[in-house]
């Protein structure tokens, strides 16, 4: 596999931050879609990038979604350019995911070279999932009736696995509001707020049950004026992981009566935030579309389940039977130790090429 196309795109810097640089990313793409005869539905957006759905001619038969994110996580400056080595390629995004973004490129210049036409087959391609999808959700949802399947290109696992499940996340935020006073002179005037968050902090963590994989961590906490003052104020950032629906209601339920009622007289206790993610579930139907896949290969797939979130989360959620990790086998994502492996390219190709063209009803 010639990775030089795919070189030119990872030397567009493309954080998410970075709205031009993600929206030069998009076009490139978006000029090798159209000349497979893709049409671009662009979702604009001032802040961030645009969101990209490439659309093909629709014929009777199953739609198939491809999803993927355009943004990576490292400014200007940080960590930029592409290289090679006999066996691997290094830059930012080469397996998170533009190496994803271009092996599907590649499969569907395929299936193109093939028959001349490709239709049934989308691909969507957002701005903003290294920061959550706060907005692209929105539209990953709109769209997911419009598909009876859905594949995501995060990277492949260490075997090549593709994954059938990810843990739902969560993160709120407390605010926390109390009286102060002096702490020499006026002790029992003074509403702690830095005590009722040590009673949550504890409360809180006492949540996680690491037998059905659900954790819950107050990753910051701050308050307080000084050591002689009776603390007025603090913060907590509380995120919360989960691998089934009954835990994900079990932990929110569980926040709500622990702040409903604050462990410190006179302390007020605000919540924001909430759910960010819900969980990816293996189900009847997505296993149905792993062994149509298997049946098309030939082969069994090796599957995994992962803590960490991704895109596919959210239109698994929707109700779209989905399997995720379609791109190459990659680590060190997130890291300027990022890599992609060359062999797993070459194997995920043909895979995929293979249920591309099943999937445009050649096999």
């Amino acid at each position: 596999m010639d990775f030089k196309e795919l070189a030119s795109l990872i030397d567009i810097n493309s954080h998410t931050g970075n709205k031009a640089g993600v929206d030069e990313s998009g076009q490139m793409i978006a000029h090798w879609m159209q000349a497979l005869g893709y049409r671009t539905d662009r979702h604009s957006r001032e802040t961030i990038g645009d969101h990209l759905l490439f659309l093909s001619d629709k014929r009777p038969g199953r739609k198939l979604l491809l999803l993927g994110h355009l943004d990576t996580v490292f400014p200007k400056g940080e960590f930029e350019g592409f290289r090679e080595d006999s066996q691997w390629i290094y830059g930012p995004g080469v397996c998170d995911m533009k190496g994803g973004i271009y092996l599907a490129l590649s499969a569907l210049r395929n299936i193109h070279r093939e028959t001349g036409a490709i239709h049934n087959i989308d691909m969507l391609l957002v701005s903003d999932e290294e920061t959550g999808s706060d907005d692209s959700k929105l539209l990953t949802s709109r769209i997911a009736d419009q598909y009876d399947a859905c594949l995501v290109l995060e990277a492949a696992g260490q075997n090549n696995e593709v994954v059938t499940a990810r843990k739902g996340v969560g993160t709120v935020y407390l605010d926390l509001t109390g009286l102060a006073a002096h702490a020499g002179n006026h002790y029992q005037q003074g509403r702690n707020a830095n005590l009722a968050a040590a009673h949550l902090l504890i409360a809180l963590t006492e949540l996680t049950d690491l037998d059905k994989g659900t954790t819950v961590n107050v990753g910051k906490i701050s308050g307080g004026i000084g050591a002689n003052t009776i603390s007025p104020k603090a913060q907590m950032a509380v995120e919360f992981r989960f691998t089934c629906t009954r835990e994900r209601d079990r932990v929110l339920s569980a926040i709500d009566q622990l702040i409903s009622i604050s462990p410190v007289d006179g302390v007020e206790i605000a919540m924001t935030g909430g759910l960010q993610r819900d969980v990816m579930e293996s189900n009847p139907s997505q296993q149905a579309l792993l062994e149509e896949i298997q049946d098309i290969l030939g082969y069994a797939l090796p599957v995994e389940h992962r803590g960490g979130v991704s895109d596919a989360n959210t239109i698994a959620s929707a109700g779209v039977p989905t399997l995720d990790g379609f791109g190459p086998f990659g680590d060190g994502d997130h890291t300027q130790n990022e890599r992609a492996c060359k062999i797993s390219f070459n194997l995920r190709l043909e895979q995929m090429t293979r249920i591309l063209r099943h999937f445009r009803g050649q096999e």
